[in-house]
């Protein structure tokens, strides 16, 4: 009986160590997987800046694993964003070009348009590159460079505004269709403001496409994508952009792919994509 206990007691114990190990491995994990990735992620883009001799700047919206229990967060252009890339354009001396690689859905139209500003100022070349895709603000953002490159199947977006989780423009065609008894106070007030950020938004977009382009084109692009005439996650293609009027190259570079590869989407269980690299024969 006595030498049952004493197992039992041992075997207790076992368990209670085995259950600490693996608590202090998950928080070393925790603690250096993500440094060892930021890491790798710096290295990246230091080849770029030499391989390229230009100040290379990142907006890479993932979804990133934190805390202990790797909930993961979606990422969106903030105003911390915008006060870090305008720190980094000041830090970048004038004359020296920028390279801006940019992968996200969007964001706060005035955290955007910061950006935007500041990359229209700065008197070095400034290129924006587009992997995958840079909807909304991010679209508005690209059109502030003197070049966008863009991978043959990467997507820009319209840039019409949101007034809350509704687009602006739908909200105007509503009232527009009813009778105004028949509208309330408060969605007659939306629509005001739903006027007045098309009219603002479109403004700006002229504004920025007029560096490279006539005041007649650039208003056409604008009232294009700034005025609800495609749903907001309508794909702007590579085709399309050039049909309407941007100049859009297709070379990306093999290491901003590279360093893409270095911001793996989070999820949980198995990935949904597999597939093995082929090389061209020679």
């Amino acid at each position: 009986m006595e030498a049952k206990s004493s197992f039992f007691s041992t075997l207790s114990a076992f368990f209670r160590l085995l259950f600490w190990i693996l608590l202090i491995l998950l928080l070393l994990y925790q603690w250096y997987g993500p440094r060892s990735l930021e890491g790798r992620r710096l290295e990246a883009l230091e080849a770029i800046q030499k391989e390229r001799g230009s100040g290379v700047v990142t907006l890479i919206h993932r979804q990133e694993t934190v805390s202990l229990f790797g909930i993961p967060l979606k990422r969106y252009i903030d105003i911390e964003d915008a006060e870090a890339i305008l720190r980094a354009i000041r830090h970048t001396p004038a004359d020296k070009p920028i390279d801006l690689i940019i992968h996200t859905p969007g964001g706060l139209v005035l955290a955007a348009s910061q950006i935007a500003h500041a990359i229209q100022k700065h008197k070095g070349k400034v290129t924006v590159f587009v992997p995958h895709y840079a909807m909304s603000g991010g679209t508005l953002i690209a059109l502030a460079a003197d070049e966008i490159i863009m991978d043959p199947n990467a997507v820009l977006g319209p840039v019409d505004p949101q007034i809350g989780q509704l687009p602006a423009a739908s909200i105007i065609r509503t009232v527009e269709m009813k009778k105004p008894q028949n509208v309330s106070d408060e969605t007659l007030i939306l629509a005001d403001i739903s006027r007045k950020a098309i009219s603002q938004v479109t403004s700006l977009v002229t504004e920025l496409l007029e560096k490279c382009m006539p005041e007649k084109e650039a208003k056409e692009i604008a009232t294009l994508i700034s005025t609800g005439q495609f749903t907001h996650d309508y794909p702007i293609t590579v085709e399309r952009a050039k049909s309407a009027g941007l100049c859009i190259l297709t070379d990306m570079p093999e290491s901003i792919y590279q360093l893409m590869d270095l911001y793996p989407q989070t999820g949980a269980g198995r990935p949904s994509v597999h597939y093995i690299p082929m090389r061209e024969s020679r």
